[in-house]
């Protein structure tokens, strides 16, 4: 049986031209490669190497062997090299940018089942606005982006799915005992809003202004979470992602209220990556694992009685 240590040996004889600095060059004794060509010679069945007043010389099989014996050392040189370029990008770094809602409610799940999988990986995660996410991409900063409605010629775009925008009310509210109202309706209560002048906030104030009705605002704040605690606290109803509220809805924090006069809305989740140049190994399989999770995300989504309406991203925005 022929083995990688015994074919090294011979080719460093027959390179050296001498088994004494074949050995040196092997950080072997002398005795050892010569043992090992004489065990590669009996498992061939041929004499590859005879010894000469000035040194070794290849035999006719040894010249006919050595070819050979060199492109397999090749071989198993870039095999190795593969398999430590695996073995780091196990380890490699993915930069991330997200929006601000998908870096808090879709992130953590995907990141969890990534890392479980991928223990040696590193993830670092940018957040901002659509704007912000397609602009650290197209820059370099970040392998991947994830936000909603992202479209520009110069990136990949991979549609990961709708994200619906949900009227939400308190338990304690009368819309959660009914299940479904009129926009008119809703356009009457309490209405909290956030991060004014994104396109989320453009979005629910021009579902209302499509009914012809303004809606009574009471409250902007900057962020999702807020919104959300003041809705458990009765101060007002609000319009928010189902991302960010999936948990509350399961928990009955929160009650999801159907609209029947009016299509339901909902915004793509989009990833992103650059047209030129590739995705590093452990970016292509963060992409994987997202494309893989996103889906299971929104199993426990509720199923409005209004009709879906999608509305696309177009340029990216403040989100």
């Amino acid at each position: 049986m022929v083995d990688i240590p015994q074919v090294e040996a011979f080719v460093a004889v027959a390179t050296y031209g001498s088994f004494a600095r074949a050995a040196a060059s092997l950080f072997l004794t002398q005795p050892s490669v010569s043992a090992r060509v004489q065990v590669l010679e009996a498992a061939l069945g041929q004499r590859l190497l005879e010894r000469t007043g000035r040194g070794v010389r290849l035999t006719r099989a040894g010249a006919i062997f050595l070819p050979i014996a060199e492109r397999l050392l090749h071989t198993v040189a870039e095999g190795r090299q593969a398999l430590e370029a695996a073995r780091s990008s196990e380890g490699g770094l993915v930069t991330i940018a997200a929006s601000l809602s998908l870096s808090t409610y879709l992130l953590p799940d995907i990141v969890k089942r990534f890392r479980d999988e991928h223990p040696a990986a590193r993830v670092s995660i940018r957040s901002g606005h659509s704007r912000d996410v397609l602009r650290m991409v197209l820059d370099e900063e970040a392998e991947i982006g994830l936000a909603r409605g992202l479209t520009d010629p110069a990136v990949h775009t991979v549609r990961l799915g709708r994200d619906e925008i949900l009227l939400v009310v308190s338990p304690s509210h009368p819309f959660a005992r009914r299940g479904q109202v009129h926009l008119a309706e809703a356009a009457a209560q309490p209405l909290i809003l956030f991060d004014k002048g994104s396109s989320d906030w453009v979005l629910i104030t021009g579902f209302f202004r499509r009914g012809g009705l303004l809606p009574n605002v009471v409250l902007e704040l900057e962020g999702i979470e807020a919104a959300k605690k003041m809705v458990e606290k009765g101060i007002g109803i609000s319009m928010l992602p189902h991302l960010a509220v999936r948990q509350e809805l399961r928990a009955g924090a929160l009650v999801h209220v159907g609209i029947s006069d009016a299509p339901a809305l909902s915004r793509h989740v989009d990833l992103v990556y650059r047209r030129k140049g590739s995705l590093s190994e452990s970016a292509r399989a963060f992409r994987r694992h997202v494309q893989a999770t996103f889906p299971s995300l929104r199993q426990d989504k509720p199923s409005p009685e209004a009709k879906g309406h999608v509305l696309a991203g177009g340029p990216a925005g403040r989100r």
